[in-house]
């Protein structure tokens, strides 16, 4: 018959995060869509260290939006220096295993 049997998929990056340049104070978004079945979980890791959002801390100016993607309200520039700098990559997971996208880098516009 017709019927197809919806299997479970390990998930895959169908969008990746590509270089951002950014101004100091001004919002950025890193792009990531995954697919998977059961939709993959996505985190995102920046040099290595994993990214907090708004789901761990109310008061972060990082949002991972419901498509995976990273929303910077604003980037963080100081004196003391740059935190929201460096390189990312964004990570989906579910049970059947994990994808992970190529690296991304941000980057805040020099004074």
């Amino acid at each position: 018959g017709s019927h197809t049997q919806l299997e479970d998929r390990a998930p895959r990056i169908v969008e990746h995060p590509t270089d951002v340049l950014v101004s100091k104070g001004e919002p950025a978004t890193l792009s990531c869509k995954a697919e998977g079945r059961p939709a993959p979980v996505v985190e995102w890791y920046k040099d290595g260290e994993r990214v907090e959002t708004d789901r761990e801390d109310p008061r972060s100016h990082r949002t991972l939006l419901p498509g995976g993607s990273l929303f910077f309200l604003r980037i963080l520039h100081g004196r003391r220096g740059k935190p929201d700098e460096g390189v990312y990559v964004c990570v989906a997971r579910n049970y059947l295993g994990e994808a992970t996208s190529r690296n991304a880098s941000l980057e805040v516009a020099g004074e």
